[in-house]
């Protein structure tokens, strides 16, 4: 696949303060990539370079074949046919929602214009509200219209900034769902920039996990969950805990929780230290278990608890366990870990 953005060697710098450290990815015409990270990571300040608002201190970035960001010459925003989409979705209020996404087609003819908006207004489930206003569409709505506006002069690449931060929880991941469909449909290339890891796994193809101006690691959502380059992404990915353990043959592992069996990280000899991430979904509530665990903690999410346990030697871990299974804090039950991904660190 022809990449369709090449961020390469990237570096920004506010000052004396390095923001983006010297990072690089690709994007693939069609696809959908994701930046994600915690606050003050980088990723808006990346996002920002690509669209033309920041000039890169180092590197550059390149649409389709076209070099559009280097420290020497940077291209302006309105000439990089780039699309973008706020958090605040800035819909003009005073414009019907066909005029709001008229808005970027002033160059077209008028049935060029027309069609085009006839075409998102189908795409995006709107079509009766072509003559609504702003104040009279729903959150969902706006960020429907928001999208088609960004969409409609067709952009090489579309750049979502944090576009579900102020929906609750369950319409975030519906409308990244939704709008993961409109932008199949369209083969629009794309990049979300979030915080949130549910609203990546729903919407992108590949994500960028950053960590203090550094790309982390550049995977699928399963990969990050399953199979993390460190201890920063098994941390921010996913829940778990971290328990320490000591490599005593190959591929096993003496822990307070017994002895896991798995692959060990490349040149750990027994006798070797390492960290075992493990997961709520490792750690299996079994009646028939010796090994028993005191709940201290427990949050009911409808088809499961997340229990937090204690273990005998005072370790704690997560585990999920169907909703039936409704326990009393205090209460001991028997687990055993059933760990299909070992994920494990060399200290």
């Amino acid at each position: 696949m022809s990449k369709q953005l090449e961020v390469n060697k990237l570096s920004v710098s506010f000052g004396k303060v390095n923001v983006i450290n010297d990072i690089s990815f690709s994007l693939a015409a069609g696809r959908i990539g994701c930046i994600l990270g915690p606050s003050g990571c980088g990723k808006t300040t990346a996002l920002r370079t690509i669209a033309g608002f920041q000039q890169p201190t180092k590197g550059y970035v390149l649409l389709g074949n076209k070099q559009i960001s280097s420290p020497q010459k940077s291209l302006p925003p309105e000439k990089r046919n780039i699309g973008m989409v706020f958090q605040d979705f800035a819909l003009f209020p005073n414009l019907t929602v066909a005029d709001n996404i008229r808005f970027g087609l002033r160059n077209w003819t008028t049935d060029a214009q027309q069609k085009r908006i006839d075409e998102l207004l189908e795409l995006i489930g709107l079509k009766h509200l072509a003559t609504a206003y702003s104040h009279q569409l729903s959150g969902g709505q706006q960020q429907r219209v928001a999208l088609a506006r960004a969409m409609a002069p067709k952009p090489d690449i579309l750049l979502l900034d944090e576009p579900f931060s102020s929906m609750d929880i369950d319409l975030r991941e519906q409308l990244a769902r939704e709008v993961r469909n409109i932008l199949k449909q369209e083969n629009i290339t794309a990049i979300l920039v979030t915080h949130d890891q549910h609203e990546a796994f729903v919407m992108a193809d590949e994500i960028c996990v950053m960590h203090d101006g550094i790309i982390q690691q550049h995977d699928t959502g399963y990969n990050l969950y399953h199979k993390p380059a460190n201890k920063f992404v098994a941390d921010f990915i996913g829940q778990g805990v971290i328990i320490t353990g000591e490599a005593i043959d190959t591929g096993k592992i003496k822990t307070e929780l017994g002895i896991i069996e798995g692959s060990t990280p490349e040149g750990c000899q027994p006798g070797c230290k390492v960290d075992v991430l493990i997961r709520p979904d490792d750690v299996i509530h079994d009646d028939e278990s010796n090994e028993q665990a005191i709940i201290i903690d427990k949050a009911f999410k409808g088809a499961e608890f997340l229990y937090t346990l204690r273990t005998r030697t005072g370790v704690e871990v997560l585990c999920l366990a169907p909703s039936h299974h409704n326990h009393q804090i205090n209460e001991s039950i028997g687990i055993r870990l059933d760990i299909d991904h070992l994920v494990v660190f060399k200290q």
